[in-house]
């Protein structure tokens, strides 16, 4: 084979390895689901479900009214559920080499309308990002709280 021809196939296969990362990192990294509930429902059920679980919801932040208050406009509705789950947490807070993590703390889940009236719910996939990490944030985000974030979503997407 000509070195022509290998440096062809090499600069394909790294266009198309690009364009894949490029189209599949966003969908795995932050999937979404489509609810099978009005918006209001949708929220609510997702708070109780997480409460069930035996996690906090610490915060519920009306996003498109902090935009709209801050001079951004109006945009279609959108929820922030800040969950928290403390003895997930602490295992995370108590290793001083996770401690940077936090920045991923509360676990969020959101639920917004799309310009089509259609309900969705995102959330980071705690799974993907774990064993990025390694030692107790992989076992603990990448097990309970992965596996307990599910539960939640499916609960309003069967």
């Amino acid at each position: 084979m000509n070195s022509f021809l290998l440096i062809f196939i090499i600069v394909v296969l790294f266009v198309c390895a690009a364009y894949l990362l490029r189209w599949a990192v966003p969908r795995l990294l932050l999937p979404e689901w489509r609810s099978a509930y009005a918006f209001e429902e949708t929220v609510t059920r997702l708070t109780e479900a997480v409460k069930a679980g035996g996690w906090v919801v610490q915060s519920l932040v009306e996003l498109e009214k902090s935009i709209e208050k801050n001079g951004g406009g109006i945009v279609r509705p959108v929820r922030l559920i800040n969950i928290c789950q403390a003895k997930h947490a602490a295992r995370i807070m108590n290793d001083d080499t996770a401690r940077r993590v936090s920045v991923l703390m509360p676990c969020t889940i959101t639920v917004y309308e799309k310009s089509d009236g259609s309900i969705w719910i995102g959330a980071m996939n705690p799974g993907l990002i774990a064993p990025l990490f390694g030692g107790v944030v992989a076992a603990v985000m990448g097990g309970p709280v992965a596996r307990e974030q599910a539960a939640f979503i499916r609960s309003v997407c069967p």
